[in-house]
C-alpha cells in the first residue's frame, strides 16, 4: 500500500511561501503605480509657465519698530562721543519693552553735513537682533534717521 497523502509539514511550508509571495506581489503592484506616475522621465510633459511667483512685499514697519528706531536715534544723537570713549551706550524703550546696547558710534562730516553711523542690538519680544544705521543733522538742528537696517 502506498501513502499518497502529504504530511502536514509539507503543506504548511507551501502555504507560507504562497502567502509571502502574495504579500510581495501586492506591495510591488501598489508601489508601481506611485513610481510610474511620479517619475515621468520619458514623457514629453511640458512645464506650465503660466504660473509665476514674485517677491512678497515687505510689511510696513510697526509702530513698535518706529518707536524703537526713534529711541535709538535719540540715544545716538544725544551721546557725547568724547565722553563715551568707545564705551557701549545702553538704551531702553518703555513703551515697547525693547532695549539694547549701542556699541559703535562714528561721527563723519560728509560734504559739510554731520552724520553718525552706529551699530546696536535690540532685545524685544520678537527676539534679539543686531542693527546698523545712520542719522544726519539736517536744517534747524534736527537729526534725521536715514537708515536702520538689520545686520545680515
Amino acid at each position: 500500500m502506498e501513502v499518497i497523502a502529504k504530511t502536514h509539514r509539507h503543506t504548511k511550508g507551501s502555504l507560507r511561501r504562497s502567502f509571502r509571495l502574495s504579500i510581495v506581489g501586492i506591495a510591488i503592484l501598489s508601489l508601481s503605480g506611485c513610481v510610474a506616475g511620479g517619475f515621468d522621465f520619458l514623457s514629453s510633459a511640458k512645464v506650465d509657465r503660466s504660473v509665476a511667483t514674485g517677491t512678497v512685499p515687505q510689511p510696513a514697519p510697526s509702530t513698535d519698530t518706529l518707536s524703537d528706531e526713534m529711541t535709538v536715534r535719540n540715544a545716538v544723537t544725544s551721546a557725547d562721543i568724547q565722553k563715551l570713549e568707545g564705551q557701549p551706550l545702553p538704551w531702553a524703550n518703555a513703551s515697547t519693552g525693547s532695549a539694547g546696547v549701542i556699541d559703535t558710534i562714528v561721527e563723519n562730516n560728509d560734504a559739510g553735513q554731520v552724520c553718525r553711523q552706529f551699530r546696536t542690538t535690540r532685545h524685544s519680544y520678537v527676539g534679539i537682533a543686531k542693527f546698523y544705521g545712520k542719522t544726519c543733522l539736517v536744517g534747524g538742528g534736527n537729526w534725521q534717521l536715514l537708515s536702520f537696517q538689520p545686520e545680515s
